[in-house]
Parts: C-alpha cells; sequence; structure tokens
C-alpha cells in the first residue's frame, strides 16, 4: 500500500455524570508497518515510526510485535497484509491514544482488527477484535483509560479500514446507557513530503498538542467535580511483553 495522511477532527462526547464535549483537529497516517513511509533526512524529525512505541516496546519491527500478540492469542498473521492507522513521532515526541491494526489474511480477505490504547500512566493495552460485514465489534472494557470512569462496561466500535474517508466511532456502554462517544473524522490525502510539511506546519508538535490537550480537559472536568474513580493495578498482556 501506499502511505497516507488523514487530517482529521478528534471528538469526545460525555453525557454523564455531567456533560462535556471537546473537539481537537490533528492528523494521522495510514502505513504498511513493514514498509514505512520514506523521507527527505529534513522531514525526518516530523514522522518516526518506532517499534518501542507499540505492543510490549521490545520487539524488533511493529510487525513482529504485533505477530507475538495475536499469536499469544492462536491467530497466526502468517504472510497477510497490515494497515496502521497510528500518530508518528514528531521531534521525538508521541503519545497514541489509539492505534489501529487491520490484519488480513494471505489472500486479501480480513482476519482481525487490533486496537491499541495508551493512557497518560504510560500503560498500554490491545484489544483483539473481530468485526462483522458492518465493519462492528463489541469487546468488554479491560483498561483504566480516563480517570473519571472504572474499567467497567463494554466498548461497541464501528472500524472500517480507511479508504477515502476515516470514519471511526468508539461508544463506551456501561448499565444505564452510553455515557460516552468518540469519533475520528477525515480525509484521505497522500503521505508526500510536501502534504506532510503542509500539515506539520498547520499543527505544529501535533503529538505533544494532543497529549497536553488530554491533561488540559482532564484539569477541567476535575474542576466540575466528577469524581475521580481509582486506578487498578495494571497487568501486562500475554504477548505485550
Amino acid at each position: 500500500m501506499t502511505a497516507a495522511l488523514y487530517p482529521c477532527t478528534i471528538t469526545h462526547i460525555r453525557t454523564s455524570p455531567r456533560r462535556y464535549a471537546l473537539r481537537h483537529r490533528t492528523y494521522l497516517w495510514l502505513i504498511d508497518p513493514d514498509r514505512p513511509p520514506r523521507l527527505p533526512r529534513a522531514l525526518r524529525p516530523l514522522a518516526g515510526f518506532d517499534a518501542r512505541d507499540h505492543f510490549g516496546g521490545t520487539a524488533p519491527t511493529v510487525r513482529a510485535g504485533l505477530t507475538r500478540f495475536l499469536r499469544s492469542r492462536g491467530v497466526e498473521l502468517g504472510d497477510g497484509a497490515v494497515t496502521m492507522l497510528t500518530q508518528a513521532r514528531v521531534f521525538g515526541h508521541v503519545f497514541n491514544p489509539l492505534t489501529v491494526y487491520w490484519c488480513h489474511r494471505p489472500d486479501g480477505t480480513p482476519l482481525c482488527v487490533v486496537a491499541e490504547v495508551h493512557n497518560t500512566y504510560r500503560e498500554r493495552h490491545c484489544y483483539l477484535l473481530r468485526p462483522d460485514a458492518a465493519d462492528r465489534a463489541v469487546t468488554a472494557k479491560d483498561f483504566y483509560v480516563s480517570p473519571f470512569f472504572p474499567v467497567d462496561g463494554a466498548y461497541r466500535m464501528r472500524l472500517p479500514e480507511p479508504g477515502a474517508a476515516l470514519n471511526l466511532t468508539v461508544r463506551l456502554e456501561r448499565q444505564g446507557g452510553s455515557p460516552f462517544t468518540a469519533t475520528v473524522r477525515g480525509v484521505r490525502r497522500p503521505g508526500t513530503p510536501a502534504q506532510l510539511l503542509r500539515l506539520a506546519l498547520r499543527h505544529p508538535l501535533s503529538t505533544a498538542v494532543v497529549s497536553a490537550a488530554i491533561r488540559l480537559h482532564g484539569v477541567r472536568l476535575y474542576l466540575r467535580r466528577l469524581p475521580v474513580q481509582p486506578r487498578p493495578r495494571h497487568h501486562t498482556q500475554e504477548g505485550m511483553q
């Protein structure tokens, strides 16, 4: 595949215990992790793809980390293609709230989807998903992300593999309703040096801004007296060492 860029809008809507919404503009990469884009030397600080940022951070490549995770769950990727939606390192910094991997069998048919989640406590967790024909999947929530929600309930996701458009939805469902919904909407652009430079100038230090924005909104919610939920001890998943 040819690498692509998606200038996009990320929206979070909370409806409980207080209504709160945020909207953030940034850009994401869609790449083949085996063949990340080759950029001119001057632009390489704007887009780095490092295996240390994914899975256990100890595999030699992103693909190797993905393969190890899947194998620990009885899934063999083999020579199947993978597409990866992620944020790249920008001047050595990255924070990826969500990275998505669309995994295919060698014949090109869908095999599974992996949703890799990072929180602001330097922890990570992967969800192995089996979407239906409409790209919908449901999984139990097993990871502490927001300090204002406990680790319970389930995620209902719609994760179609991006094409001309990027259109992802993640909805948290708890007893009594759906208190949180996140969406990612964007339009495909070529992953060229010129396009990268244009987006980097429009969204300077994009990964640091995402990290800071999450913390800022957390402070705002705290000041609105949202109760903070205890953070349970995080246990490393099998295949994420």
